[in-house]
């Protein structure tokens, strides 16, 4: 087979752009289709899943910003609840003084108080570390259904856990807020110090090769059922979190946008048949 000519791939390379506009004329076609619903969504409803160091305190703040919602960390919640030895509070002290795991229904019923006590869910939530089992799931689905707010999206961020040691391993937190670093990937303005306030970071204790592996294995347990579930449900949607932090926020975006789908199964032409500098 003769090799092509610069004017012979000039052409393929025209007609293939060509393609691709109308194939994306008609993806925006199909998007009109899907709703109003979808071009006039001004709140979020979701879970966001992903193994330690995926992203989840890096991107969770960015959703928050953009749909002023509230972002819903569990473990966060709990201990908050704790302190301010609320009834929900004192009961959940109590379990764990005694050694016992807090029960579904405790953990429903402060999400729901949350729903509707604060005044940042009024346009939505962003949940993170719950649900961990197909029975929260199938319960949280329950209450959020009948105050009539039921989940749009279950995001997971997926990738390799071989780099995620080596995320993990660097990674640096602002406690107050949750937002993290990594002092290689995603190094603070200043040595050791928050962009936005200022205040010191930290580098968590269990931050470190062994114990990540475990919390791993835990994680993979816990959570293939979960995904499985809201697989089924079809809101569940992936995001390749080993691509840098821009980048996954715009496969994020994607997903508010409805063209995840998209996003994950077409990809360009031109780089697929190798034409794209």
């Amino acid at each position: 087979m003769a090799p092509l000519t610069d004017s012979a791939v000039s052409d393929l390379q025209s007609t293939v752009s060509r393609l691709e506009k109308r194939i994306a004329e008609l993806e925006t076609r199909l998007q009109g289709q899907v709703g109003i619903a979808d071009q006039s969504q001004e709140s979020v409803r979701m879970i966001l899943m992903g193994p330690p160091g995926a992203g989840k305190g890096t991107q969770a703040p960015r959703i928050k910003d953009k749909f002023c919602a509230c972002h819903l960390a569990t473990g966060d919640m709990l201990r908050a609840q704790v302190t301010a030895k609320t009834a929900l509070g004192r009961e959940a002290k109590k379990i764990m003084d005694a050694g016992g795991l807090v029960s579904d229904e405790i953990m429903i019923n402060m999400i729901k108080t949350e729903l509707e006590t604060n005044q940042e869910c009024k346009n939505g939530f962003i949940l993170d570390g719950f649900p961990r089992t197909v029975t929260q799931a199938e319960k949280l689905d329950g209450m959020l259904t009948a105050t009539q707010k039921p989940l749009q999206h279950a995001v997971e961020l997926q990738i390799d856990d071989s780099l995620l040691v080596s995320r993990i391993t660097g990674r640096l937190v602002h406690p107050a807020s949750g937002r993290s670093y990594h002092k290689i990937f995603n190094p603070p303005k200043s040595d050791m110090t928050d962009d936005v306030t200022g205040e010191p970071l930290i580098q968590r204790s269990d931050d470190n090769a062994e114990t990540l592996k475990k919390r791993l294995a835990t994680y993979h347990a816990q959570t293939a059922p979960v995904v499985n579930y809201y697989q089924k449900t079809g809101i569940w949607k992936p995001i390749d979190a080993s691509q840098e932090p821009g980048q996954v926020w715009k496969s994020l975006l994607k997903v508010f946008d409805g063209k995840a789908h998209v996003a994950g199964q077409t990809g360009s032409l031109l780089n697929k048949i190798g034409l794209k500098n």
